[in-house]
């Protein structure tokens, strides 16, 4: 698998789901983060950190809450935002970066 530092400097975008096992809104993300998957095929990467099995990379982004997602492209944070954010925004943020 590659590292993290690896994986943002791609140059198509990664979406990067922060959350933690015992947060009922991440527990809600993850049908959205599926859904945008299947919309987006090939043209993102998703994936998710548990902030509490990885502290330095939450730290490192100043993770305050969870979940928060973050958009990277060519190791440049494009988009941020706490919270459940709908499958359809999500989906419009990403394509702008595509």
């Amino acid at each position: 698998m590659s590292s993290f530092q690896e994986l943002i400097q791609q140059e198509k975008p990664l979406l990067v789901d922060f959350s933690a096992q015992w947060c009922g809104p991440c527990k809600a993300m993850s049908p959205i983060l599926n859904q945008v998957k299947e919309m987006l095929g090939n043209s993102a990467t998703i994936i998710k950190i548990d902030v509490d099995a990885n502290p330095s990379a939450a730290s490192a982004y100043n993770i305050q809450s969870v979940p928060t997602l973050l958009l990277f492209k060519k190791g440049k944070v494009l988009w941020r935002q706490s919270g459940v954010v709908p499958a359809n925004h999500l989906k419009d943020v990403i394509l702008q970066h595509v």
